[in-house]
């Protein structure tokens, strides 16, 4: 199961029960009320503590939407891990990698617009979690490559880095969230018209 990531900026033991109780209560506040229109003064009279007493814990409203936000991408790992670990051949997984990420995505803006917002931001900002979240769906990209080719699925003449580079360029409309919002309708056929053409462009 994937790790949720710990954002940095943090103030105060990691585990430290407040902490925690900050970021859950603040995530239901900027699930009702959105990124944008909140200030730590406001989260602070919505949890019930003072402004200086969450500053003990995270220096910014920036902070405590990096944890959250990291939160929300390691539950869409989870989810793109299970559909990619149960596939039997490098094909199917990379299927399940497309409709894992897009579903997860989908799910996210449809039940949680206002949290979804905070993604939208940090991938216009470049938030360390999305980085991060990046770095590993081409982890996952490479081994389902490397999986494919020891197996006789795909051809090898390419260059890894080639092949994972424009197969993330690819999934990105589906991936980042300011782009997302653009290809909702028939995302799924899109995706799987997608899927189609790189796996026959990966053929030996």
């Amino acid at each position: 199961m994937t790790e949720h990531i710990q954002a940095p900026h943090l103030r105060g033991p990691s585990e430290h029960s407040v902490r925690d109780q900050i970021v859950e209560s603040a995530t239901g506040h900027f699930g009702r009320y959105g990124y944008g229109k909140t200030t730590v003064s406001n989260l602070a009279r919505s949890i019930g503590f003072s402004k200086a007493y969450i500053y003990k814990f995270f220096d910014s409203k920036q902070a405590i939407s990096e944890v959250i936000c990291a939160n929300r991408l390691a539950t869409v790992m989870e989810i793109v891990d299970a559909m990619v670990s149960d596939a039997p051949t490098a094909s199917e997984k990379l299927r399940g990698l497309f409709r894992g990420l897009i579903e997860a995505g989908s799910d996210l803006f449809f039940h949680d617009r206002k949290l979804y917002d905070i993604a939208a931001v940090a991938a216009r900002e470049r938030w360390p979690s999305v980085r991060l979240h990046e770095e590993r769906l081409r982890e996952v990209i490479t081994q389902i490559i490397l999986a494919g080719r020891e197996a006789g699925e795909f051809e090898r003449k390419t260059p890894l880095d080639e092949v994972v580079g424009a197969i993330y360029l690819v999934m990105c409309p589906y991936i980042n969230p300011g782009q997302l919002q653009y290809n909702l309708d028939g995302m799924r056929k899109a995706s799987m018209h997608l899927t189609a053409l790189i796996l026959r462009s990966l053929a030996l």
